[in-house]
């Protein structure tokens, strides 16, 4: 098959921003919308307007974050499309089911109830309104759910079948989809970091108000609410990328040695908290490198977040590529090898598809159509027989590549996303300790690095969203289906200068967006709440 990489690169960068920009609205939508039910809930409790005014100053920092995330999503979704028609063909029906469902179920509840909580306030009762406010923050994290359940399914493909008839996956257990260890992990994780970066935007606001002395009270209560939300979904978040970093040493194990710098794999792995990869060297031509100019290992810790014992032994990139067996004693086969069983399983669809094509182009000769049809039956029946299927289609992705070196993700930027991601979560988790602590003695107003600390927390809680999606995708690379499918094979038939004409005006539009939003919400903020509540 040839390959244009210029047109292969180009179709990535452009989904890559779009995400990447999409991303820096979703998850403040997700966690405010918790935020702004929970103070909302605190007003109708009590009767306090003060609550009231808090609420509806957050309500509208939502409002701007979340009008701009939906278009930037209907974008993403049509890229699918545009850019990776061969990907939504090869997948098609099961990658649109949650899609699909995303679009009929949740986005429609956000839509509906979110009127109300924007425009109810006079003409619903408290506790419609309330109810309101709940469904739209239920309806947000919905909509993240089928999205985060396709994008799980493509690193870890499960509950389908293959037709060779069609050339399509087709689904074969909907629930197996959904609740795959991977996807429930996924969702969590995932939601849990977008709560934390809300709490961590309303923190750092509220400081900044504490710093200028004003609207006092209104920052400390606002603290109060986020810092005790935040500790608690920063605890969840962890425990959730815990559980997330086994499933990708099980599911995903090139991602995971990549994204510790694992070349050689050892027994008794140890964890680098931090370090500085003194090599970086792109083009991989020696995969047996394995130096850091400076590190800090905790002993044991590698092996025992990847399989729960300290001396279990994690696979590295040379391991993979060559072979190894597993802690089970099961012999994993290296990469050469999966390549000449992808290839076997490549040439077969092609040769079931000529067979089908010749039979029907020989349809005046009944004995050679006879025949062609029996080698059609045969190469379609090997598709139904599972032995067949874990030894040959299971690595049909594998058969698109020459060289092993070709299937290694870049392991600085998966090294370095990882380490970003992991040190900022103790970051955040720190400052909601410091902030609820401080703000329940009173003390915080006199703490004035605690609040620098907060407002820097919002640029640093957003890095650390994108270095989690960065790795969760660069990881993964060259896969677009894990195993399956490559990204080479995914893309559009296009012309490379039709997608570099609409990656820049994307990103000029989104550009755009983002310093309007900025712009707006800077504004609002300067303003602070109104008074009253009114």
């Amino acid at each position: 098959m040839e390959i244009d990489y210029a047109l292969v690169d180009w179709s990535r960068l452009q989904f890559a921003v779009t995400a990447m920009y999409h991303w820096i609205f979703v998850p403040l939508t997700l966690g405010l919308a918790f935020i702004i039910a929970i103070m909302e809930s605190i007003y109708v409790r009590t009767g306090d307007p003060e609550w009231k005014r808090i609420t509806k100053f957050w309500m509208t920092l939502f409002g701007i974050n979340f009008a701009i995330g939906v278009a930037t999503g209907i974008i993403l979704e049509f890229e699918f499309g545009t850019n990776w028609s061969n990907y939504s063909w090869f997948v098609g029906d099961i990658f649109g089911a949650p899609l699909a469902i995303e679009g009929i179920m949740a986005f429609f509840m956000e839509s509906t109830f979110i009127a109300i909580m924007f425009f109810g306030w006079n003409k619903v009762g408290k506790k419609f309104h309330l109810a309101s406010t709940w469904l739209v923050a239920i309806g947000a994290s919905l909509s993240a759910l089928w999205i985060l359940v396709a994008n799980a399914w493509m690193q870890y493909p499960v509950g389908m079948r293959f037709n060779p008839v069609t050339a399509r996956n087709e689904m074969m257990d909907f629930w197996e989809i959904l609740f795959s260890p991977v996807a429930v992990n996924k969702f969590l994780h995932t939601i849990t970091s977008g709560y934390v970066l809300a709490a961590i935007f309303v923190i750092g606001i509220s400081a900044w108000y504490l710093l200028k002395k004003r609207h006092t009270l209104f920052a400390k209560r606002s603290i109060v609410v986020a810092a005790v939300f935040g500790l608690i979904m920063s605890l969840m978040n962890i425990h959730a990328g815990d559980e997330s970093a086994r499933q990708i040493a099980d599911k995903q194990p090139m991602k995971f040695a990549a994204m510790e710098g694992l070349y050689d794999g050892q027994k008794n792995a140890p964890l680098i908290a931090i370090g500085v990869l003194k090599k970086v060297n792109p083009d991989k031509e020696n995969i047996n490198e394995h130096e850091f100019a400076f590190s800090i290992e905790i002993p044991n810790l590698l092996s025992y977040m990847a399989f729960m014992e300290a001396d279990a032994y994690v696979p590295g990139i040379k391991n993979l590529i060559h072979g190894y067996t597993d802690n089970n004693g099961k012999l994993k086969l290296s990469y050469p090898e999966r390549m000449e069983r992808g290839r076997i399983a490549i040439t077969t669809l092609h040769d079931y598809k000529e067979a089908k094509n010749n039979a029907q182009s020989s349809k005046d000769n009944e004995m050679v159509k006879m025949s062609y049809m029996e080698k059609a039956d045969s190469l379609e029946a090997l598709f139904s027989n599972q032995e067949w299927v874990d030894n040959y289609f299971a690595y049909f992705g594998y058969g698109y590549y020459d060289d092993p070196k070709d299937l290694i993700p870049s392991i600085p930027i998966s090294f370095y996303s990882f380490h970003v991601m992991v040190i900022l979560a103790g970051y955040f988790l720190l400052i909601f300790v410091l902030a609820l602590i401080n703000v329940l003695n009173g003390k915080l107003e006199r703490r004035k690095w605690i609040l620098w600390a907060a407002i820097l927390g919002i640029p640093l809680v957003y890095i650390a969203q994108q270095a989690g999606w960065v790795l969760t995708e660069v990881g993964r690379q060259p896969w677009v289906i894990q195993d399956l499918m490559p990204t080479v094979a995914a893309v559009t038939k296009n012309s490379v200068g039709n997608v570099q004409i609409t990656f820049w005006l994307f990103v000029a539009t989104f550009t755009i967006l983002l310093i309007a939003e900025l712009k707006i919400m800077l504004t609002q903020i300067k303003k602070g709440p109104k008074e009253g509540g009114q």
